[in-house]
């Protein structure tokens, strides 16, 4: 049975929630990484945040990064998953959630170890479990299109 430590990143680095979202996109950069988990208190895991956010929600809207705080991004309770988690379950809950990064806790002292991306999924499972995980979170659902009809075609 593979764990969820078997295929995670081990050593995730949590930024502080009164740290800036500045601070945050350095870390980012300086180890490669696209999310960081958000703790404060007692490395309590409040909120992940994405290069992404930083983007959107900062950015974007005309924000200054070096002066928005990453707890301010903080939104709802974090998925978690633990660290002798089986990963199908680990997989369970990415596709149901459709999240893309989990951190990973110990058991029974709650404190993050590390962190599942794509990428350690990629590396860790069979190619066709892959190409499942992938298609149930990236996948968005299809518009409804109206039919269109090539030139010189008959509509059916």
């Amino acid at each position: 049975m593979t764990r969820a430590s078997d295929i995670m990143h081990p050593g995730a680095e949590c930024i502080r929630e009164h740290e800036t979202l500045a601070t945050a996109a350095r870390i980012m950069r300086d180890r490669d990484v696209g999310a960081l988990p958000i703790c404060g208190e007692n490395e309590k895991l409040l909120g992940i945040v994405t290069d992404r956010d930083i983007v959107l929600k900062c950015i974007a809207e005309g924000r200054d990064p070096s002066a928005v705080t990453a707890g301010e991004l903080a939104e709802g309770r974090p998925m978690t998953v633990e660290a002798d988690e089986d990963t199908e379950q680990v997989l369970r809950v990415m596709e149901q959630y459709r999240v893309r990064r989990l951190p990973v806790i110990n058991h029974p002292e709650h404190k993050l170890v590390g962190m599942i991306s794509e990428a350690d999924i990629a590396r860790g499972m069979p190619q066709a479990r892959v190409a499942e995980f992938v298609s149930a979170v990236c996948a968005e659902e299809a518009p409804v299109r109206p039919s269109v009809t090539a030139p010189g075609q008959a509509s059916a």
